[in-house]
């Protein structure tokens, strides 16, 4: 087993949640143009957290909904075996809102550019903006964030995980070596 570097226990994954729901707030006051898209898997239940959040700080029912993302992905024909579906939730129309899609790691950009090529096929937003727990870097596409809980600097021989409490038992985010060697 690769030995990890914890760099967001549970109460730091609580307060950076808190506070992109505290940013998104702000920079969407108008709750009736507001819904929340969570990535399969990790990045839902992220979204289901920040929803209720945001529900709490608005004042308002903020539509939430989640994407499978498996079919977009531009890597789908060469990765071996078929990819792992979840079914996509969205019950709402999204044109005409601003739709926050969320995700656990942002990386080279593929995941969201997928992401967004699925919501597109619900309609067209007025806006799209990116919420992720962690940025490690290292884009191959000009996807930036809207809001992060941690910047990690990272190399590409790492590995960023996160885990969380519907799934893992407990919420966490930990750097290891791609290889199985200790992170400094």
């Amino acid at each position: 087993m690769s030995k990890q570097k914890i760099v967001l226990d549970g109460d730091g994954v609580r307060r950076a949640l808190t506070r992109i729901a505290h940013e998104i707030a702000e920079r969407n006051p108008r709750a009736e143009n507001l819904a929340i898209v969570g990535i399969h898997r990790r990045g839902a239940y992220l979204a289901n957290r920040l929803q209720r959040q945001l529900r709490e700080l608005l004042s308002a029912e903020i539509p939430l909904g989640d994407l499978d993302i498996g079919f977009y992905r531009d890597d789908v024909a060469r990765r071996p075996g078929a990819p792992v579906l979840h079914a996509s939730h969205i019950e709402f129309d999204v044109t005409a809102r601003t739709v926050v899609v969320v995700d656990d790691v942002l990386y080279t950009g593929r995941t969201v550019r997928a992401a967004i090529e699925a919501l597109f096929d619900y309609g067209r937003p007025e806006r799209v903006q990116l919420a992720v727990l962690a940025d490690r870097g290292h884009r191959e596409l000009p996807i930036r964030p809207d809001y992060v809980g941690k910047n990690l600097p990272t190399s590409r021989e790492e590995r960023v995980n996160v885990q969380v409490r519907e799934l893992d038992g407990h919420d966490a985010v930990t750097i290891a070596s791609a290889n199985g060697a200790p992170t400094p």
